[in-house]
């Protein structure tokens, strides 16, 4: 992925929509499981806003979304937006990215949300699996050093069980926790070439992201599931 930003103008969600995303999934968790938030005072409440997030588990976007302190618009596997899923996920603001492919349109319309003030949720993992942040995609880095967003690491843990399929659900009224973690913005030496810089930029996010979920892990005792077992197969 280069640097240059995606040609063409990009329409932003109404604001709105994010608003009402964040309620229902206030509501939602608040009554199905018991959901500890933590640092949500982390998340500068005006200023343009990238959530970056582990991912292990089905109901990690519509738990984060829920927990923010702010409305979000978050990047979403294109495959979901089907059906009356698919309507409800754009009726709330979300984005929808194709995942096999550098998706310029969707990055493009998350800029333009960041650009005009907003937060958007990315897991830079790019799919369901033991949530560690042993690796990322470059999407993230690519918005924050283009739209200089604030970066909020963020922590999501409880919503797979240890030995369950990356499909399974938690139980009902069993404990989650969101963490938010301290802000920053990717730095990189200067005069680093474009596609450097984005891959230094995208390992410190990396680091930074690890690390937090490892200390919120450890410091909440919610453990990190082991991976799907063998014979259970999923597409992200």
């Amino acid at each position: 992925m280069s640097e240059r930003t995606p040609a063409g103008p990009h329409q932003a969600p109404a604001p709105w929509r994010a608003r009402v995303g964040r309620l229902v999934g206030l509501v939602l968790f608040r009554v199905l499981y018991r959901v500890e938030v933590l640092g949500a005072e982390q998340v500068p409440p005006e200023q343009p806003v990238l959530l970056v997030s582990n991912h292990l588990g089905l109901l990690d976007g519509p738990l984060v979304l829920g927990a923010a302190p702010r409305p979000a618009s978050f990047m979403v596997k294109e495959e979901l937006f089907a059906g009356a899923l698919g309507a409800l996920l754009r009726g709330v603001g979300q984005i929808a990215v194709d995942r096999s492919t550098g998706d310029r349109e969707a990055l493009g319309t998350a800029l333009a949300v960041l650009r005009r003030g907003g937060a958007v949720g990315v897991f830079p993992e790019g799919t369901r699996g033991r949530g560690d942040v042993a690796q990322v995609h470059q999407g993230a880095t690519w918005l924050a050093l283009q739209s200089r967003a604030h970066v909020v690491p963020v922590a999501c843990l409880g919503t797979r069980a240890t030995g369950a399929g990356r499909t399974s659900l938690p139980r009902l009224r069993s404990r989650l926790v969101v963490a938010f973690g301290e802000p920053f913005r990717p730095e990189t030496p200067q005069g680093v070439p474009g596609r450097e810089r984005l891959r230094l930029a995208s390992e410190q996010l990396r680091g930074l992201l690890a690390d937090h979920v490892a200390h919120v892990s450890v410091a909440s005792g919610m453990a990190l599931p082991d991976d799907a077992p063998p014979n259970v197969r999923d597409n992200g």
